[in-house]
């Protein structure tokens, strides 16, 4: 599933590629992705140049002209590809754009996503964007201050809190194993426990992982917009269960957490619940 390292590739890749480009046809092929009837979708769509292509946490922000927007969301995986004139599409896909210059973007969804057209006049009211959290690569207002305030007063595990969208956006259970040993916090720990220092480290644990995937193009099993695999495959304990911790050499765990797994070294990321 992407998350924001491989969202906000596609995003400025987006951005490079089609900015200033207009939309001449729209072939949609699974009208359940949309948020309204397709030719209404494509009305609202067609003949409008695209001003710049942003993303906040899992949403890909497409600004059109005349207050216009796109807003894509990859759901559970999918891809979505920038072809050329002579390249060979996909046979099966979700949405087809063709461009003023010749070029096809295809948005195809291995299980769910939405492709969502809004006015800007609609945008502050879209429920599914209008309540997501900042986003906190490339958002210079995600600062050690606003990330402390965010955990004032809160309630609830620290994975739980990191996973809710509307408190941060971007993060989902792939990335949280590696943030959360970062910050050598068990994913079960209390938001009331943590103390400063903690704090601190979970904001570093989340601007590290997040930014080193983002510098290697995204996960290695998500494609960017020219179908090429990401670069970031090396996790800490992530996904890494019976191997070795790498820093105290204990074996990395498995473990259920709420409805979610989670990997940790149970050396590192140990917590006294005080049920013990």
């Amino acid at each position: 599933m992407p998350e924001l390292p491989e969202i906000l590739n596609l995003s400025e890749q987006m951005d490079k590629e089609l900015r200033g480009k207009i939309i001449k046809s729209i072939r949609v092929v699974q009208e359940k992705c949309l948020n309204m009837p397709s030719d209404d979708f494509t009305r609202l769509l067609l003949d409008k140049r695209i001003e710049q292509v942003t993303c906040r946490g899992k949403w890909i922000f497409v600004e059109l002209e005349q207050g216009t927007w796109l807003l894509l969301n990859l759901g559970m995986g999918g891809n979505v590809i920038l072809h050329g004139g002579d390249n060979a599409l996909p046979e099966k896909c979700q949405l087809r754009i063709d461009f003023d210059d010749g070029r096809v973007l295809t948005i195809s969804f291995s299980w769910f996503g939405y492709v969502h057209a809004v006015s800007d006049g609609d945008l502050a009211g879209h429920s599914m964007t209008a309540k997501l959290g900042m986003t906190p690569v490339r958002d210079s207002g995600f600062t050690q201050e606003y990330f402390f305030s965010l955990l004032a007063g809160r309630r609830g595990s620290v994975k739980g809190f990191l996973l809710n969208q509307h408190n941060i956006a971007g993060i989902g259970n792939v990335y949280i194993q590696d943030i959360l040993f970062r910050a050598r916090m068990h994913p079960d720990q209390k938001l009331q426990t943590l103390t400063d220092i903690q704090k601190l480290a979970l904001y570093r644990g989340i601007l590290e992982t997040l930014e080193e995937s983002a510098r290697l193009g995204g996960l290695a099993y998500e494609k960017d917009l020219y179908n090429k695999p990401g670069g970031f495959r090396d996790f800490l304990v992530g996904y890494r269960e019976g191997q070795l911790c790498p820093v105290c050499g204990t074996t990395i765990q498995k473990i259920k957490t709420g409805s979610t797994s989670s990997y940790i070294c149970p050396n590192c990321q140990c917590w006294d619940d005080g049920k013990s």
